[in-house]
């Protein structure tokens, strides 16, 4: 076509010179809202970093989680990421926002999440996403931003769980993690535009304590045994008050019935339908449910009476029955996540869709003699962080510098192109997706933990700065500090805050510190108790 005919068409057409601007707009506008990825955020709760085997470790051979290392191999695993608060609604209320507690307003389980504060799915709304979450929430007020939500009321329930939904409460048959991702999966087939990116948030309640497998998984396992850690017997020799009186371990703290699925071992056990451990558990399943649970813990119940262990070999019987209904309870999430990644594929929607794998935080496996998270230390302190990003992030690359939650809201609106609020207090991570690192990123984190020795598990309030190589913690319920060289004490064994070696590391730390909590505008807290 000649210019002049060119022009003769546009004039015909109704488009002069500046519709044909427009027209060139509008034409990008639509390519690029196209072009932005869908994004997935599959999360579960309390899942270690420990129990995903891509990360290593000792369950990698003996409970690997095929579907989730999938992520890192066909995409990235940030090897060093962190929460600010580990404890699970705290942490939510920090992805939804991308700041602290203290900012957000949740600081510990039991607050109430404030529903008409800036989120990221509402600025996700208004950059022309679609928005939809399912699954546990525990946020005490219903979800904003969502185009679609139904979530679990409180920590939810494992079988024939309720859903809180925008027309009321309903009881779905089933097993909770198949049930999430069958909501899920609706959704993307049957209820978003398919014109317009989405982002699905998929939140698991599993791996969370009472730690109740699926009806698929409950033998697995049953012929394995699961490595114990170097420290399950901990004396806290060289550690603090806070170490020595929490409420956590698995010899003390752990219940025979609810916890180790061993009723009637104790008084508490459950005497029928008024007893409350009952109605949570057992009591919710159905008879053939009940049936099929009772042929494969009935046999190992006796064969464990039988025995009447004492002492070390009671601790380690526990441990290994905590640890397969946790392995096990992992198994169903990981393969949820395989059908996630297989209906992408199956629905042409693999290749522009951003698909993350991580949990509220880490959890103690029995690291200490521990289970539960809370504490600063690395195993609750680290929490899995996995995505796959076709086209754009390195299949099997890893990410080193240290990252933490506080970055994901700011992450998904970066892929969205939508504005980052300066308000927000992390950063994107798509710089370090793609393999690049910025020369400003950070070189330390700031942790807090607030719910006190009041609370359950008995973990006394707690500040401090992490960096690559060492940790300062403050108690300041106790005014008592704590410091660990993580070079020379990976496992947090010994405090070494009043060795002089260190001391010059000790004072630049308390610098970091306080410029740590001045940048994230934390308040000061109260005194230590006289």
């Amino acid at each position: 076509m000649t210019v002049s005919n060119r022009r003769q068409f546009l004039k015909v057409a109704g488009l002069g010179a500046a519709g044909l601007a427009a027209h060139s707009l509008s034409s990008k506008a639509a390519r690029a809202a196209s072009e932005r990825p869908n994004i997935i955020w599959i999360y579960s709760d309390d899942h270690a970093q420990n129990a995903v085997s891509a990360y290593g470790g000792r369950l990698a051979q003996v409970a690997p989680t095929p579907n989730i290392d999938r992520l890192a191999h066909e995409g990235v695993l940030f090897r060093n990421s962190f929460v600010t608060n580990s404890i699970c609604g705290p942490c939510r209320a920090v992805i939804q926002t991308g700041k602290h507690s203290h900012l957000n307003g949740f600081r510990q389980n039991g607050d109430r999440f404030d529903p008409t504060q800036q989120t990221f799915p509402k600025l996700l709304q208004k950059a022309g996403y679609q928005t939809a979450v399912f699954g546990k929430w525990h946020l005490a007020t219903e979800p904003a931003g969502y185009d679609a939500w139904e979530v679990l009321p409180g920590q939810g329930h494992y079988y024939n769980p309720d859903f809180i939904t925008p027309k009321g409460l309903i009881q779905e048959p089933g097993y909770v993690s198949d049930l999430i991702t069958d909501k899920a999966l609706n959704w993307l087939d049957n209820q978003r535009a398919a014109d317009k990116p989405f982002m699905l948030m998929i939140q698991h309640k599993a791996p969370h304590r009472e730690w109740e497998p699926g009806p698929d998984h409950l033998t697995l396992f049953d012929d394995v045994e699961i490595p114990e850690p170097d420290n399950l017997f901990d004396d806290y020799e060289g550690r603090g008050t806070a170490a020595r009186e929490q409420d956590m371990t698995i010899e003390k703290t752990m219940r025979m019935n609810a916890d180790l699925k061993v009723w009637g071992k104790e008084s508490s056990q459950p005497g029928g339908p008024e007893h409350g451990t009952w109605k949570r558990t057992y009591g919710r399943m159905t008879e053939e449910q009940r049936k099929n649970w009772d042929a494969a813990y009935d046999p190992k119940n006796k064969a464990f009476l039988e025995k009447d262990l004492k002492g070390q070999d009671l601790v380690r019987w526990k441990y290994q029955r905590y640890m397969k209904d946790y392995l096990r309870c992992i198994r169903s999430v990981d393969d949820n996540v395989g059908r996630v990644l297989d209906h992408l594929k199956e629905k042409g929607l693999d290749k522009n869709t951003v698909v993350f794998y991580s949990s509220d935080q880490s959890f103690y496996l029995g690291e200490h003699g521990w289970f539960d998270k809370r504490f600063i230390y690395e195993e609750s302190l680290r929490t899995p962080l996995l995505a796959r990003w076709p086209g754009v992030v390195k299949a099997g690359s890893e990410v080193e510098p240290m990252v933490q939650n506080l970055d994901m809201a700011e992450t998904f609106l970066d892929m969205a192109g939508a504005p980052i609020p300066g308000d927000m207090q992390g950063a994107s991570l798509v710089p370090l997706m793609k393999g690049e690192t910025p020369a400003d990123w950070r070189k330390s984190i700031y942790y807090q933990y607030y719910e006190g020795e009041k609370a359950v598990h008995a973990v006394y309030c707690h500040y401090g700065v992490r960096t690559q190589r060492y940790k300062l913690v403050y108690f300041y319920d106790l005014d008592e500090w704590e410091f660990y060289d993580l070079a020379t004490d990976p496992q947090e064994m010994r405090s070494v805050y009043n060795e002089e070696t260190y001391a010059d590391v000790v004072r630049g730390l308390k610098v970091e510190l306080k410029r740590l909590r001045e940048l994230y505008k934390v308040p000061e807290e109260k005194k230590p108790k006289a």
